[in-house]
């Protein structure tokens, strides 16, 4: 089960404070903070110096070196730790993301340069005004950029070249780079165990108060033990249990210190029936959240949309991200039923943006799509209502095709109906009205099957925006490209 995290601000009451107007255990914290930056920085160097880490051995050294203990040469060891795996994690990421991005600019480059050929092949003819094949790039100019498409083109080729030369450089550059850690100022960290009391042997916290054992060097000018009244962490849903594993970080941030527990949350009784009896089906677009309900048959009960503005400042759409959550939350306390998400990653459709029209870039870099999900995840996670995860291949083109005529619903709706009944573990295969035009292969998966079906109504050109899906009685036009629209569409 993975850990929470409760923070707040080290309360500094009147008796506590002393004539410089600190109290004892901000004046320990301000003491002992650059001790354990110093620890800290040497195990960071250690750890990226060394191929193999003794842990034992270190530990020896940070009591030996710095007049520490065994348990708080564990915290320093571990915070470094995770600071050296987190930057060795950001530097892969990294390599990823510029490999990424050099693998879509070669591949775009290639079809650009040949549009540019085979449009120029074209126009060389004398007789292209006659022809009856037509270019694939017709020479267009604009009167607002005063140019033509054809020097755009060029242009964005030029820019793309350099570009690519840009990120190969780096790319070579940060294979070879040695990693940093920065290591900040004014951090202490003191990792927990199940095996002590109130769940860490140098800081304990009896619901109250916060006493933390003074390090070696620290003992003559502060005593064997620092402590602070710190009260509680009340929650609406508090989850902190009495006993097990609990590490404090304790950090400063605005001129004010901050007390961190991390812990192992109590289990949450669980508010929602299992995914056999019915599920709510999610469907996220940057301008509102499409949801269905659907019942034990799998037929739909009951949809609507969420609606979510865009281009909100930091906190606001923070606020707007929390809000609809709590939505879905309310959903699924009233149907009593897990709430079924796409397994998303963005990572790679974010590698491709450079080539990808400003629409769309705009569309996918302005809403934070993973900090919905994250979100999400732990307040469902926090009211015990189950979020399940499905692959998202071909939910919208099913909604389209099935359900959005037959229910009335939008598209994000009909998409979220797909991704539910996918939660149930419900098939969809394509209607017989479907079938009787479209070839299917039953020794295929029914994927592949919608795939070739997307593939046929694109190459028809009758279907050209999401409300032409309404309209469509037949389908016969997609295997009968004699028939004109109009015909199709008025059988």
């Amino acid at each position: 089960m993975p850990s929470l995290t409760y923070v707040k601000g080290l309360p500094t009451p009147e008796s506590e404070l002393n004539a410089l107007g600190f109290s004892q255990m901000e004046m320990f914290l301000t003491a002992f903070a650059p001790v354990f930056r110093l620890a800290a920085t040497e195990t960071v160097n250690q750890l990226l110096a060394c191929s193999e880490f003794n842990k034992s051995k270190w530990n020896t050294y940070l009591q030996a070196t710095y007049s520490i203990n065994k348990r708080h040469a564990n915290g320093i060891i571990s915070y470094s730790k995770g600071k050296v795996d987190s930057a060795k994690q950001h530097r892969s990421l990294h390599i990823k993301t510029l490999t990424g991005k050099t693998k879509s600019i070669e591949v775009w480059l290639p079809k650009a340069e040949k549009k540019l050929k085979t449009a120029n092949k074209f126009y060389s003819k004398k007789n292209w005004p006659g022809s009856t094949v037509g270019c694939n790039f017709p020479l267009s100019c604009s009167l607002k950029h005063k140019g033509t498409n054809w020097q755009n083109l060029r242009f964005q080729i030029h820019n793309k070249k350099r570009k690519l030369f840009l990120i190969q450089n780096k790319l070579a550059i940060l294979k070879v780079a040695p990693i940093k850690v920065f290591v900040p100022h004014n951090q202490i960290f003191l990792v927990g165990s199940k095996d002590e009391t109130l769940g860490n042997g140098i800081a304990q916290w009896n619901g109250s108060t916060l006493k933390i054992r003074t390090p070696a060097c620290l003992e003559e000018s502060f005593g064997k033990n620092v402590s602070a009244e710190i009260g509680n962490f009340d929650r609406n849903i508090n989850r902190l249990p009495t006993c097990g594993a609990k590490t404090w970080h304790l950090f400063k941030k605005d001129h004010k210190w901050k007390v961190a527990v991390s812990f192992t949350p109590s289990p949450v009784e669980s508010q929602s029936f299992d995914r056999a009896y019915g599920c709510i089906g999610i469907d996220m677009n940057p301008g509102s959240i499409g949801w269905a309900c659907i019942d034990i048959d799998g037929n739909l009960k009951s949809s609507c949309q969420i609606a979510l503005q865009m281009g909100l400042p930091n906190g606001a759409q923070q606020a707007q991200i929390v809000d609809a959550c709590l939505q879905l939350v309310t959903l699924a306390l009233l149907y009593q039923c897990p709430i079924v998400c796409e397994e998303l990653d963005f990572s790679d459709k974010k590698q491709r943006l450079g080539e990808k029209s400003r629409k769309y870039a705009r569309m996918l870099s302005s809403w934070a799509y993973n900090e919905f999900y994250k979100q999400l995840n732990a307040i469902l996670a926090n009211r015990g209502i189950e979020l399940i995860t499905v692959n998202p291949a071909f939910t919208s083109i099913i909604g389209l095709f099935k359900y959005l005529k037959m229910y009335g619903l939008a598209s994000d709706e009909s998409a979220a109906l797909v991704i539910a009944r996918r939660g149930m573990r419900l098939s969809e295969k394509l209607p017989d009205s479907i079938t009787a035009y479209v070839e299917v292969n039953s020794d295929k998966h029914v994927w592949s099957q919608w795939a070739e079906l997307n593939r046929k109504t694109k190459q028809s050109g009758m279907v050209n925006r999401r409300h032409d899906y309404y309209i469509v009685s037949n389908w016969s036009f997609l295997v009968n490209p004699e028939l004109s629209g109009r015909e199709a569409f008025a059988h």
